[in-house]
């Protein structure tokens, strides 16, 4: 396991299509009571750059690029992104032992030592989906399985659903592994195209350590403010 900085226990997702709206959405935030997550459509529109200003304004960020190719693809992709200053990185589970070794070396071969973390099953999935892509054991025992798989080789935890964030809890015993959990929507939220979700409070009781949250809190008139409801749901948790 890396040496790694403690993770925000909230991160919001910048699922912006336009670059130019994440600075004034920033700004309304604080980076002492949130991170910053950074996925594809983001990171394509905004590149590097974008993730290097958001590192500069404080923010501790997860770069939410679920790398998935060759060993060595990945390896150097992963030391790309310590390259930025990011808090938190992930790869898909499913692209395999030795994958994840590459990225486990990159990740502690570097300066910044960012926690690394694996895929297991997204939130969008569930049985049914899993079957039509040829997986047929338990939606359960596949994350268990694949989660087993990234501890073997060293990754600090995993992105995965809040229903199965005490599962994992068992599987990564580190005194504080990064069990990373999206699909959360405060209560009276819409489901969006999540199909296994927690509320906040759920999510932490159940054993995640950071949430990840974004339409709730992007496309609300007070960003900050639901900010502030979900850490006080939070804390009243503990």
């Amino acid at each position: 396991m890396s040496e790694t900085a403690p993770q925000p226990q909230l991160y919001v997702a910048l699922d912006f299509a336009d670059p130019k709206l994440v600075e004034p959405f920033v700004d309304q935030l604080n980076p002492g009571e949130c991170g910053l997550k950074v996925g594809k459509e983001l990171f394509t529109r905004g590149g590097p750059d974008l993730v290097r200003r958001l590192v500069q304004q404080g923010f501790p960020v997860f770069l939410d690029l679920k790398f998935h190719d060759i060993p060595h693809t990945v390896e150097q992709a992963c030391k790309a992104a310590c390259d930025l200053g990011v808090r938190l990185v992930n790869v898909h589970a499913m692209g395999g032992r030795a994958m994840m070794a590459a990225a486990r070396r990159a990740v502690s071969e570097s300066s910044g030592s960012p926690a690394l973390i694996a895929v297991t099953v997204l939130t969008s999935m569930n049985q049914s989906a899993l079957a039509e892509v040829g997986v047929t054991r338990p939606l359960a025992e596949q994350v268990s399985m694949l989660a087993r798989l990234a501890q073997e080789e060293g990754l600090d935890g995993v992105v995965c659903s809040a229903l199965e964030a005490h599962a994992m809890r068992r599987i990564f015993t580190q005194p504080v592994p990064a069990i990373v959990t999206p699909g959360i929507r405060p209560s009276g939220a819409a489901l969006d195209d999540q199909s296994r979700v927690m509320t906040p409070s759920e999510a932490i009781f159940a054993g995640a350590t950071s949430l990840v949250v974004g339409r709730p809190i992007t496309r609300a008139p007070n960003p900050a403010g639901v900010v502030s409801d979900i850490l006080a749901s939070i804390a009243s948790s503990d």
